[in-house]
């Protein structure tokens, strides 16, 4: 016996419901259509406060609330756009991939969260009444159904899609009840597995569009290009006949009829778009028309014959207290900080955004692989079995999302390329979607990085494919059939930017520019997810009580909640900047500093632009000593068209460094205000040494001197039984003792389908969170204090036998660390060098070395080197969950409580006020708590941070095994 119905079917008995598990898209609704913000049409918005009713279940109340006179005593109200969970009405869930209910198709649970939606609305008094007046949704979670005046309008799916219904014949002058019932989970539930919240409500505009007769229907304009002749074809296609107006290219034609003329092209990096006007005999809609052609040429896309490079990010819509409700002024936020951190493309993960958005990608300039709202990703569970994507019964749902994306955002230039979806498998509906978008658009290319035998596709798509495969892909070496060999290679996600990190990025970027055939990525993802939290600060998963949850998974983004730049941002801006400074014939990769050895001070300009010259920037040098500029002034070099490069000669020093150490900075700047930063914002830059610090030198000239609990040796007391410092000079220190423990990242416990490879679990088991120091002798020579120890995890086999030897010239103290590895290590180390704590007065710290912000080994590319100041406070990232964070590179000299320190090499320098093991602790920023020291790690070693909480791990050239090392530091006490 089998309990299953048909797809479609409902269940015995009727419900009141029976359209939640329908996998039809709905019914009642106009056909889609071309979006536009405008016209001199009327409209109405219906956003603001709404009455609401929140019920447990779909069919816990009838629809009586729908009926005219219906009264909402006792309702509460949210704000429209908006999610009810977020507005004190159920609580949000979040899972990455897994189904939060019972894997059915297309049933879901008894238990769906309702929410009737209640809007009074009156008409403005001059509103037409010829009747033809439009309702719009531009996006409800999950299903919804209609009624207006108590007219039963529809049903609909497809959460982050247009449904549109004709409504001018129920319209009255006052007195208009709109009523919405949204179901939070219905069959479509099935198709939006997209690793986000679950987030229910009306959460896009909700507008009354007035048609006057002979309005435009739909409409679509071509807008093609020609590279080789310099000329635009114009043609736009419309449902009503009219003409078309451009009045900066002289155009007035009729809809339909091509026109061919010289025009300038729209490309990302020069956004040019112009003005027109389509004219019907009942309204002027006005257009922004973009001259560009998309192709695939040569095995490449190519955009008005030249290839692109994709420098992209993947951006869920997300706002910390508004969810997905994004105001225009958040969307602007999002697109500026794109630009000036160099981005220039989105994937727009894993759903169309809200329209506005691509209006701001075709002004500012992004590329935009626009994509559908679809993703199965749960059915992985059941080895795809029973997938939508490869049911037939479900096909109409998926063509009619297909056809809701292409026909609202086909007016675009921002948009070249189309994506299926993600992660919804492979099958027969996603084949018969691509045949439907190619019969529909021939002007751009589809994506989708499921298909990797690229039989629906024209670009070979991958997510977190590590370095060496895609060096491989770069050269064709990969497998698959020929067709996949033939084309290009996209990350459509690669550094994942959960917490500290990603790693590897200027690893990945070498490759990217070294290979035509790999053009580029999109990062995981733009923002964290984070919800304010009054108890957490930010909230992820499992903080709301979820049964099933994925934790801070949601959290994986170069923005931090609140929109701050992370670390990791910063470090993709460096790597991606589109103009290469390197001096001479030497060309060191991205994050690497450079010998400077026989070079004569000629800097190498590239211009590493796809469309645009270098006319936009001005060049800058400035000349540093001991980290502080001593001179500055305008370089020249020569407006350089993409790909050039050029020889420039640097000024002759404007002082001898002298044994302090020197560097050129040069730079990149905006020569002039752009509509998306100032003049003078930087575009990129690069540092070129002149000579290293030279090392501290300390004389042994100071012998110790023992007494019955002490030992000094110049500045420094120590205590005479397990000879640990105790002070130096006035300054009270706790240590230094070595250190390997650091509170680990998001990336170094690695995402739990991955294999042993994740080094925070295998640290743990290790024991490396819970080392143990045995002192084995205090040895007090003639000029030195030596201090034996072996420092070992309990209940292991291995250890690190590390002496301490300390000298002194009388006002300074020199620690020599000698670590020699004993056993047989099977794991990196997480770190290695020494912690100290000092008094919790230390809060400004100054330091010589990389900065301002952190970096470890594959992170460090956007630290530059200079003298710089912070607060105790200013130094951590504030991650939302915590972990390791705030580490400076490269660092010569660091002052801090009174205390300065010289390093031999340079180190790693952090400073916090909670222990590490308080932060490895921490769930939340709200757990730390400022103690009575700060704490302070000088590392001669960090390992890498790579990319493993969703991709691949710390390459071998930033691992930091276990190996003899020997590293020093002066210590002595500030009295200027």
């Amino acid at each position: 016996m089998s309990f299953r119905t048909s797809p479609g079917t409902p269940a015995s008995p009727p419900s009141p419901a029976d359209h939640v598990e329908d996998v039809s898209p709905g019914g009642g609704v106009l056909p889609p259509r071309a979006w536009y913000a405008v016209s001199d049409a009327r409209s109405l918005s219906l956003n603001g406060r709404w009455d609401f009713r929140l019920s447990p279940t779909a069919d816990a109340e009838d629809d009586s609330f729908a009926a005219e006179g219906y009264e909402p005593g006792g309702w509460a109200e949210v704000q429209v756009p908006g999610h009810w969970v977020l507005q004190g009405h159920g609580s949000p869930s979040y899972t990455n991939h897994l189904y939060p209910f019972p894997v059915d198709p297309p049933r879901v649970p008894a238990e769906n969260p309702t929410g009737d939606h209640l809007r009074r609305f009156e008409l403005p008094p001059d509103w037409p009444a010829d009747g033809g007046t439009v309702l719009r949704f531009d996006g409800v979670e999950s299903c919804a159904r209609v009624w207006l005046n108590g007219t039963d309008l529809g049903t609909f799916q497809g959460s982050r899609l247009p449904h549109e219904f004709a409504v001018g014949h129920l319209l009255r002058p006052g007195g208009n009840v709109l009523a919405v019932r949204v179901h939070q989970w219905s069959a479509g539930s099935y198709l939006e597995d997209q690793d986000q919240w679950w987030l229910p409500g009306i959460f896009r505009d909700v507008t009354l569009l007035h048609r006057p007769p002979g309005s435009a229907l739909d409409f679509f304009v071509h807008a093609s290009y020609d590279h080789r002749e310099g000329l635009g074809t114009l043609r736009v296609d419309s449902d009503v006949d009219g003409r078309v107006l451009v009045p900066g290219l002289d155009i007035d034609v009729a809809t339909g009829t091509p026109v061919t003329l010289p025009v300038l092209p729209w490309t990302a990096e020069t956004p040019l778009l112009y003005d027109g006007e389509l004219v019907t005999e009942g309204e002027r809609v006005p257009l922004r028309i973009g001259f560009r052609t998309v192709e695939l040429h040569d095995g490449l896309i190519k955009v008005n014959g030249t290839a692109v490079l994709f420098k992209g990010v993947n951006r869920h819509e997300w706002h910390p207290r508004k969810g997905r409700a994004l105001d225009p002024e958040t969307m602007l936020a999002d697109v500026l900080l794109m630009k000036r951190h160099n981005i220039n493309a989105v994937r727009t993960s894993h759903y169309p955004p809200h329209p506005a958005f691509l209006d701001l990608c075709d002004t500012y300039g992004l590329w935009v692989v626009d994509e559908c709202d679809l993703e199965t990703h749960g059915f992985t569970e059941q080895a795809w079995r029973d997938n939508p994507a490869d049911d037939p019964h479900w096909t109409p749902a998926l063509l009619d999302r297909a056809a809701r994306t292409v026909e609202r955002d086909k007016n675009h230039p921002s948009v070249v390329l189309w994506s299926l979806g993600n992660e919804a498998g492979t099958g027969r509906g996603l084949t018969a979607m691509a045949e439907w978008i190619r019969a529909r658009d021939t002007s751009r290319l589809i994506h989708y990085e499921g298909d990797h035998d690229c039989r629906d596709t024209d670009v070979y798509s991958r997510m977190y494919t590590d370095h060496a495969e895609v060096e491989r892909i770069g050269r064709h070496q990969d497998g698959g059939g020929l067709k996949r060999r033939r084309l290009p290679f996209i990350l459509c996600e690669y550094g994942h930017a959960m917490g500290n990190g990603p790693g590897g990025l200027a690893d990945y970027q070498r490759l990217f520019t070294s290979y035509d055939r790999l053009q580029g990525g999109f990062v995981w993802e733009w923002i964290d997810h984070g919800i304010e939290d009054e108890r957490h600060g930010f909230a992820y998963g499992g903080d709301f009580g979820e049964e099933l949850h994925d934790g801070n998974f949601v959290c994986d983004g170069l923005l931090l909640p609140d929109r701050t730049p992370s670390p990791g941002l910063v470090e993709y801006k460096k790597v991606i900047e589109p103009v290469r400074i390197d001096g001479g014939d030497s060309f060191s990769p991205p994050g690497e500093r450079r010998e400077a050895a026989n070079w004569d001070g000629t800097v190498r300009v590239t211009n590493g632009y796809d469309f645009a010259d270098l006319s936009h920037l001005a060049f800058e040098w400035s000349y540093q000593v001991d980290g502080e500029n001593v001179g500055s002034g305008p370089l020249a070099v020569p407006a350089l068209a993409p790909g050039g490069t050029a020889d420039v000669k640097l000024p002759a020093p404007p002082v001898d460094p002298g044994d302090a150490g020197a560097r050129w900075t040069v730079r990149a700047v905006l020569a002039d205000d752009t509509a998306w930063a100032p003049r003078g914002h930087v575009v990129a830059w690069a540092q070129l040494p002149v000579a290293e610090p030279v090392p501290p030198s300390v004389t042994a000239s100071a012998p110790p001197v023992t007494g019955e609990r002490v030992i000094t040796l110049g500045p420094g007391t120590f205590d005479a039984r397990t000879g640990v410092l105790l002070a130096v000079g006035g300054v009270e220190v706790t240590g230094p003792r070595l250190d390997v423990w650091r509170a680990p990242t998001d990336n170094d416990n690695g995402a739990h389908w991955q294999s042993d490879a994740r080094h925070g679990p295998l640290w743990r088991a290790l024991g490396l969170h819970r080392m143990r120091h045995r002192p084995d002798a205090v040895e007090a020579g003639d000029d030195s204090l030596t201090v034996r120890t072996r420092v070992a995890p309990a209940a292991r086999d291995v250890g690190l036998r590390t002496v301490y030897r300390w000298t002194s010239d009388g006002t300074r103290l020199r620690l020599t660390v000698s670590v020699t590895p004993e056993g047989r290590w099977t794991l990196p180390l997480p770190r290695l060098g020494v912690r100290l704590g000092l008094a919790a007065s230390a809060d400004r710290v100054t330091w010589l070395g990389g900065g301002p912000g952190e970096g470890y080994p594959d992170t460090g590319s956007a630290c530059a080197y200079g003298r710089w100041e912070s607060t105790v406070d200013a130094l951590q990232t504030p991650y939302v969950r915590p972990q390791e964070n705030g580490a400076r590179p490269g660092v010569h000299r660091a002052e801090i409580g009174g205390l300065r320190i010289e390093g031999d090499p340079a180190f790693w320098f952090t400073a916090r006020r909670w222990t590490t093991e308080q932060l490895d602790a921490a769930e939340h920023r709200a757990d730390l708590r400022p103690g009575d020291t700060v704490w302070v790690n000088l590392d001669h070693g960090q390992q890498g941070i790579g990319s493993q909480s969703c991709g691949p791990g710390v390459l071998p050239r930033y691992q930091l095994w276990p190996a003899p090392a020997e590293f020093s530091f002066v210590f002595s006490e500030i009295t200027d």
